[in-house]
Parts: C-alpha cells; structure tokens; sequence
C-alpha cells in the first residue's frame, strides 16, 4: 500500500460520515467524489441516475473491461454513537455503512492508477440510491452499461458478525429479492355498536395477515427460503368506529425467482379469495422495489481467486441473508459478484441499520485491495 493509504481513506470516510445524504439527495457526496478524482487526475461523469458519477481509467493493450461499484446514501435515522466524526445532519446517518463502500471505491481508483501491471478498462461506479430507492435501475436506464461498457462488476458490502477483514463470496443467491405490498381493503364504514349495518375491512384484514403467513409454512419448500411480513395496519381514526377501508403495508422476499413468483401467486390469490369470503373489495399492489443478488459463477471464483492471491482470509460457507441490496440489477444484466468484508464482531444492539452502527476504519484498505485486485483479476482473464 502507498504511503499514508489508510490514514487518506480514514479522513475521507470520517468526512462522508460526518455529512450523510439521504437517498436521491447525495449531491455534497457525489460532489466530494467528483473532487477527490479530480485530485486523482481521474476522467469521471456525474448526473448518472440522479446523483451517480462513473469515473474511467484506461490502459492500452487490453480489450478487457470492469466495472467497479459503490452506493453512497444514508439512511434517516438520527445517530447515537457520539463518535467525533458523528453525522452533523440531524436525522440522517450512514448507518449501513456506504461512506466506507465509497471511500474503499476511491481508495481503488488511487490503486490502479498507480499500478501499471494491468491492461485494460476499469469503471468506477459510484451509486446513488440505494436503499429502497432503486438507484442501480435508474443509472442502467440513464444508459450505464451503453455509455460504460463492461463486461463483469463487482461490489462489496461491510458485514458485521463476519471476522474483520475476511471476504466472504457467495456461489449463487447471497441476498434476496423485494416485493412492497400495499392491500386495501374496501369495506362499508358505520358505528362500532352496530357492526352488523357494516362489513369490517379490518376483520377482513386480520384474516388475510394470518393466511398470508401459510404461504410460507405450507407454499413453499421447506429448503427454500421465503418471507412474508405485514408491518403497518390502517384502519379508522377513531375507536368506536368501523372504517370504510382498511390498508394493509408490507414486504415480500426470496432468493430465487420462481419462489418469488409463486408468493406473489399466492399473495394475490389469499387476499382477494377472502374478500369475495367477507363480501369486501380489495385493491393489491406489488411493486418490484428489487431483484435479488445472485452471484455468477465465474465471476465469484475469480474474486476469490484475486482475494486468496492478495493474501486475504477468504470463506465460501455463509449462508445467504433475507436482506436486500440492488446491486441484483446489474448482475440481471451482466455477470459479476457482489462480497461480503467482515467488519468485525457485531455488537448488541449496533447492527446494520442501528443508530449506533460505525463501519470499521480498519476495513478501508482491504477493501480497497479486494476491489482492485477482483478488476485485475477479471482483466487478466478477459
């Protein structure tokens, strides 16, 4: 590593994590990103999908070409680790930890500029977006992969709970597909004392919450992995009245796409089975919020190939998590693996998402090295 790598990606980070933005709204971070290549003498666009900015470095005698990708939004949770480089945002934090995944993307672009054994195209995607906001579909429909051609990319994401500093790559599904679910239930409104002059669209309600749970427990294969979850309950402002509508909010997840398909099957064929039961109408939305992250083959195998020869601890036993993340979108279109880096052991109550969340400075530089190297290694093999 060049001297004073880490203490550069260290300040970095501590700079992003001091000034997080919500998703779409990354505008002083893409533009800390824009000056930091620019200090590099590193061509790059920006206005990509909203915020997102690609940067190019070139080698000649290399057809090959990579892309490289990092998302770099927050969340809107107000932060409580009282670090000194705490979000001077009220309300927002990077809590998932992208001011890491930004700075360790920048952080490869200052090695393999420095570094001439490779030949080649690398780009360098910095994501806006990311959580639910579907970030990595708007930079493929602003023209990403036409404009910046690549024919692999890689990614990573800091895990907690995982040894820090250890890569971890999935052969296959390693995060699942979302699904948002919105069901109205349509009923006739009237005094809680006479519910026989109504029909009640939250008994209509209660009913699909629990028969929507036997999808899982009697629809699905038992070795496969599916989720159902009703979070949010609408119904009438007040108590002593039974609403006209009552509106149900959740999500749907799986690893694979028939099983996702065969729940939302399900999802639709349950609910509007018990409306007509309960003499209701009711309206279903399912919106794709994101595709699930299934890693190629080839592409896996080639990371931890570069991993393993950079001299990284490397695993392949994890089991996959029914979390999501939208870097699936561009593994639907191109080959690519996406990493898991240890961030070292998960503290009660300090997990991902948690207002007292910090990704590991002690990461930086590995992970860095991973996204270099995993370039280098796909260019070689182009």
């Amino acid at each position: 590593m060049p001297d004073g790598f880490s203490d550069r990606l260290v300040g970095w980070r501590h700079y992003l994590h001091a000034h997080p933005e919500i998703s779409r709204q990354e505008r002083q971070t893409a533009a800390f990103v824009c000056d930091r290549l620019a200090e590099m003498g590193i061509p790059f666009e920006s206005g990509i999908g909203g915020h997102g900015v690609v940067a190019t470095l070139r080698r000649g005698g290399g057809n090959g070409s990579v892309g490289l990708r990092a998302d770099m939004d927050a969340l809107p949770i107000e932060e409580t680790t009282g670090l000194s480089y705490a979000s001077t945002h009220p309300g927002v934090m990077h809590a998932c930890g992208h001011d890491g995944h930004t700075t360790s993307l920048l952080g490869a672009a200052l090695l393999l500029r420095d570094d001439p054994s490779w030949r080649g195209t690398v780009h360098f995607v910095f994501q806006p977006a990311e959580e639910g906001f579907g970030g990595a579909l708007a930079m493929i429909e602003d023209g990403l992969f036409e404009r910046f051609p690549m024919q692999r990319i890689f990614g990573y994401h800091n895990w907690p709970g995982l040894e820090a500093g250890t890569v971890m790559l999935h052969e296959g599904p390693l995060m699942a597909a979302g699904e948002r679910l919105l069901i109205t239930v349509k009923g006739h409104a009237g005094h809680a004392a006479m519910p026989h002059l109504t029909r009640d669209p939250v008994l209509a309600a209660a009913h699909m919450i629990v028969a929507l749970q036997s999808i899982v427990s009697r629809n699905t294969d038992p070795l496969e992995a599916a989720v159902v979850s009703i979070c949010t309950l609408q119904g009438a402002q007040a108590d002593n009245q039974i609403p006209s509508t009552a509106i149900l909010g959740g999500t749907c997840r799986a690893l694979r796409p028939e099983v996702m398909a065969r729940t939302v099957k399900r999802i639709r064929e349950i609910c509007t089975g018990i409306a007509r039961a309960m003499d209701m109408e009711v309206d279903i939305e399912i919106g794709r919020s994101v595709a699930a992250t299934i890693n190629h083959k080839a592409e896996a195998d080639m990371a931890a190939a570069a991993a393993a020869g950079a001299g990284m601890r490397v695993r392949r036993d994890m089991l996959p998590t029914m979390g999501s993340e939208d870097f699936g979108w561009f593994l639907e279109r191109i080959p690519g693996a996406y990493a898991w880096i240890g961030n070292g052991p998960a503290e009660a109550g300090k997990g991902l998402h948690n207002p007292g969340y910090n990704y590991n400075d002690a990461i930086l530089p590995v992970a860095a090295n991973f996204l270099a190297v995993s370039a280098k290694q796909a260019l070689g093999e182009a």
